[in-house]
């Protein structure tokens, strides 16, 4: 059952660290709600209204546990669980995030992919898509890209797999 609130909390806020990663299509973010001791449930259902009423299609899970998916479908978002971050082997499963990226924001989905934080980790994944896509060819340019979405130099295994992303195909 969706719900509808009034007032002020009606459009709900917006999720932290909200960054854009193919303008207006594709965004990345921290968890809704937070993570760990920081989580708050009233959070995450303020979170989700805002992605609702921003007329987000899509949110990705990319964490490893499938953490209060159901709250999407309560709230009439479709989720989607791709653990691709906190899993020992991850070609597969980015195969599979990266084909279903491209998918949706083909038939003009408007997606928003989340770990529990906008970390090293997700900048690398949202990296390797840009680059895995052909967005961009170069996986120097890519990774330059790829920093500055994140605001700082990426650790070496978001640099690798940015770097061998093309081999997944």
């Amino acid at each position: 059952m969706t719900t509808r609130l009034r007032g002020k909390w009606a459009l709900g806020i917006a999720p932290r660290n909200l960054t854009w990663v193919i303008g207006d299509r594709l965004a990345i973010c921290e968890r809704p709600g937070g993570c760990g001791t920081n989580h708050r449930r009233v959070r995450r259902q303020e979170e989700i209204i805002w992605l609702r009423e921003n007329h987000f299609t899509c949110v990705v899970s990319v964490l490893a546990a499938p953490h209060n998916l159901h709250n999407y479908d309560e709230m009439g978002v479709q989720c989607l669980h791709r653990p691709v971050i906190g899993v020992e082997e991850n070609d597969e499963p980015l195969v599979q995030l990266y084909t279903d990226l491209r998918e949706m924001l083909r038939a003009g989905s408007r997606i928003l992919v989340h770990a529990d934080e906008v970390g090293d980790e997700l900048i690398g994944v949202v990296g390797g898509y840009i680059r895995w896509e052909g967005l961009v060819e170069d996986p120097v340019e890519t990774i330059m890209i790829a920093e500055r979405i994140g605001g700082r130099q990426l650790d070496p295994a978001s640099r690798e797999l940015i770097l061998r992303v093309h081999e997944l195909r």
